[in-house]
């Protein structure tokens, strides 16, 4: 309780930094794309800020392996905020949720979800505060998988995942040289998973909560203005400490950069510099009979008298080479191929967004990191304009957040919680569009982690196993008239994991919904969906299907 308490009010912290003075509440429209032009106008600024109260109704039947019938009702209370000041740039989406069941054997508890992102010049053009964080539920199972939007059953094996990050990014100019400075702090928390081990299935221990920290600074000039090169010199530290078995990553770097523009709208680019990356941990502690520990938790416990063990240890040249594509202000391509972690490494970005009603994203990714810092870089990477999604039925966060001109998905950020430290490589896009009243978009993406680990430890079977994601999410939605509207939404999470011998995990879903706002404030609402989850021994299948009617009423 104490967790969400303090993910709360993080969330409400921020619409209070973010809004201007005059910020008052706005009503609810039916759709959101609706919604958006109801917000007040103050000097340039739109703030919409929209608390609600929600009661619903649920019926969960379970297809299999069962064939029960739960009951539950949910009471909800939640801020969804847009902020677009001079200034500052935010969206917030927080929701609590308690579920009572109407039997002894149906779900009871507490859930939260919620994500926020907010930008903020404090001195415009020069210093800049980032903040973002995150509250979510996933199902999580005995090979550290995780797959959001979980079934409601009675027993599920579920548990809360909250983040957070903060910043400064401090921009000035000496003469012709532009300097920056950026750092970044991140904070994860996975609660105690409720899950059992199956007989038989090697132990994965689950996160418990990481810090992780990113600093750089940097000196550059345009083309033409000292050198007819672009020329960019940077140093960099990164840090993050896991709490499972003392695990730390510690990274250094410094490198040039140069763009050479080869035309008006192509440069060539190329990098080299200097890196040196380590990765140690401690051991388990061992019973009398040399087995590892297992705290009351259900994870490892450290041996804090056990010294201190490198499980990864590259230090080197590193250098890329790529180039920059920028025809117009709505289209934009960078790739780069080059070495880094001692290997190849392959990372770029592509954006087009050819008119107001669409946008594609796309961006590769290479990195090492824990699942601190993964969550933190994905909250990054969260447009400060974005819409949350969620699944009309439990009202957790959906995967992917669609925006004006950008989008981005959590789902490989947040496909495994197992703590071991991994070199993260993968691709993930988005497309979002608008056509009349009819809105639309989907993202897609793969995630492979190759885990790092020390010989001699209890993690060293882990390493070099590789866990493998791929993901798939989308929807739909119209406004049928001023006051009706529909939506639809399926996913798709193919999770193959090493790390266990449970087998491959497919996780699948759709859902459908329908609003009506009865009066200016209160609005009525009715959807069903089906939820699985197979695995190649189908007698651990589970599907199940819902029905919700409900009520909302925005203050």
């Amino acid at each position: 309780m104490w967790g969400i308490l303090r993910v709360l009010v993080f969330g409400l912290a921020l619409i209070a930094m973010a809004a201007p003075a005059s910020a008052r509440p706005t009503r609810d429209g039916v759709a959101k794309a609706d919604a958006r032009h109801k917000g007040r106008t103050t000097g340039g600024a739109r703030t919409e800020i929209t608390p609600y109260l929600e009661v619903s109704q649920v019926v969960f039947a379970e297809l299999s392996p069962g064939d029960e019938v739960l009951t539950y009702t949910n009471l909800a209370a939640g801020v969804d905020a847009a902020i677009a000041g001079r200034n500052t740039q935010g969206a917030v989406s927080v929701r609590y949720e308690r579920r009572i069941g109407w039997g002894k054997r149906d779900p009871d508890g507490d859930v939260v979800s919620g994500l926020a992102r907010v930008a903020s010049q404090v001195v415009p053009g020069t210093l800049r505060i980032d903040a973002g964080a995150l509250a979510a539920r996933a199902r999580i199972d005995g090979s550290g998988g995780t797959t959001l939007n979980p079934l409601v059953a009675r027993g599920d094996s579920s548990s809360q995942i909250y983040a957070l990050y903060a910043g400064p990014t401090l921009t000035t100019r000496a003469g012709d040289v532009a300097l920056a400075a950026v750092y970044r702090v991140g904070y994860t928390k996975v609660e105690t998973p409720r899950f059992s081990l199956v007989p038989g299935a090697p132990r994965v221990d689950v996160v418990d909560d990481a810090l992780s920290q990113t600093a750089t600074l940097s000196a550059g000039t345009r083309p033409d203005e000292l050198f007819p090169l672009g020329v960019t010199a940077s140093v960099g530290w990164a840090r993050e400490d896991i709490s499972n078995l003392d695990q730390r990553i510690d990274e250094r770097y410094a490198r040039l950069d140069f763009v050479y523009p080869v035309a008006l709208d192509v440069a060539l680019l190329a990098g080299i510099g200097y890196e040196d990356v380590e990765i140690s941990s401690r051991d388990a502690l061992r019973d009398a009979a040399g087995l590892p520990v297992v705290g009351r938790d259900g994870r490892l416990v450290t041996d804090k008298s056990a010294p201190r063990q490198l499980a990864y240890d590259v230090d080197g040249l590193i250098y890329d080479a790529g180039v920059m594509w920028r025809p117009s202000r709505r289209t934009a391509l960078e790739a780069h191929v080059g070495k880094r972690y001692g290997s190849t490494s392959v990372f770029g970005s592509f954006a087009y967004a050819p008119d107001s009603r669409s946008s594609l994203n796309v961006s590769v990714y290479d990195n090492v990191a824990g699942f601190a810092g993964t969550v933190r870089r994905a909250l990054e990477d969260l447009p400060t304009d974005f819409e949350a999604s969620r699944n009309p039925l439990t009202g957790a966060l959906n995967g992917c957040v669609v925006a004006r001109t950008d989008g981005a998905c959590l789902n490989s950020a947040l496909s495994s919680v197992a703590a071991a430290t991994f070199r993260a490589r993968g691709v993930q896009a988005t497309y979002a569009v608008t056509f009349g009243r009819i809105g639309a978009g989907v993202g897609a993406g793969y995630d492979r982690r190759k885990f790092i680990a020390a010989p001699g430890t209890v993690l060293a079977v882990a390493n070099g196993v590789i866990d493998q994601n791929y993901y798939l999410a989308g929807y739909v939605g119209a406004q049928l008239d001023p006051r009706s509207s529909l939506g639809a939404s399926i996913y798709a999470n193919w999770f193959d994991s090493g790390l266990s011998n449970l087998g491959d995990a497919t996780a699948l879903g759709a859902n459908a919904s329908y609003y009506r706002r009865l009066t200016d404030r209160l609005t009525a609402s009715a959807a069903i969906g089906i939820d699985g989850i197979e695995r190649d021994d189908p007698f651990i299948d589970q599907w199940g299907a819902s029905a919700l009617i409900g009520l909302r009423y925005s203050l």
